[in-house]
């Protein structure tokens, strides 16, 4: 069975990757996109695609629902909306695969509860890179050993939150094998607020935001003599293809909301 997708954010450099990797996939159909604004009828009319991307673009996602019927819609956009859109995506018994971060977790026990009511798979991905999921798998055992761990998240500068949902779904990923404790001196005080970065369970998240920047990060661990770096980095954004394919794939085969592809991989 061709799986129909419909795309939210084909505009950005990951959606406009994502539009050509859909398009060169046989057992994928890209049958409509989303956008926020009038920017055109179709991909094919836009810079940044081929003219025989013949792909109609909505600004009304009732409407693209209605005329285009996908099974799965791959959303690319920004925190500010995609919870709302991954909720009218279940209501309209579409399978959401959002590769957004920014979800509060009030929103996706929500999404969870309404993914399992109505039966519908979905897959929200903190990071599409099958290394960056394997770097999480191997800091979380590291951490059965190394408790004093602290990470560094470095992206671009057009991204919009901080921490970044990798470096968040990290140090949850480590938090469930170490006993949360307080890191560094006791006595420890910031002279500069802010400067020991964000505090998860006694362990540092920084975040770095820098043009020329991909995708990156580093889990530090410390001990007696010893240290430990586990790091990944994305390149380009071509290392998160994969990631989508088979979370499109996969989520035409689960009934029940899925966060982070290291539960699946």
């Amino acid at each position: 069975m061709t799986i129909r997708v419909a795309i939210a954010g084909a505009r950005g450099k990951m959606g406009t990757e994502a539009v050509h990797t859909i398009m060169n996939n046989d057992g994928m159909e890209l049958v409509s996109a989303l956008d926020y604004k009038e920017v055109g009828t179709s991909l094919g009319l836009l810079e940044e695609f081929p003219n025989h991307y013949e792909v109609p673009i909505y600004t009304n996602f009732v409407e693209l629902v209605r005329e285009t019927k996908p099974d799965v819609l791959l959303d690319l956009t920004n925190p500010l909306c995609v919870y709302e859109r991954t909720k009218q995506a279940l209501l309209h018994n579409i399978r959401p695969v959002v590769g957004t971060t920014g979800f509060t977790e009030e929103q996706l026990e929500e999404l969870q509860q309404m993914a399992t009511e109505r039966q519908l798979g979905c897959i929200i991905a903190p990071n599409f890179a099958i290394g960056a999921i394997l770097m999480m798998k191997f800091a979380k055992d590291a951490a059965k050993y190394f408790p004093d761990v602290e990470i560094i998240e470095m992206h671009h500068d057009q991204k919009l939150d901080a921490p970044s949902g990798t470096g968040i779904k990290t140090a949850q990923m480590i938090s469930e094998v170490r006993k949360a404790k307080k890191q560094g001196h006791p006595d420890e005080k910031e002279t500069h607020t802010g400067a020991r970065g964000a505090n998860y369970d006694g362990m540092h998240i920084h975040s770095v935001r820098l043009p020329g920047l991909v995708a990156h990060q580093q889990v530090l661990f410390g001990s007696t003599g010893e240290l430990l770096t586990i790091r990944h980095d994305s390149l380009n954004r071509g290392s998160f293809m994969s990631g989508v394919t088979f979370s499109i794939e996969e989520v035409m085969k689960t009934n029940t909301l899925i966060y982070g592809l290291e539960n699946i991989i």
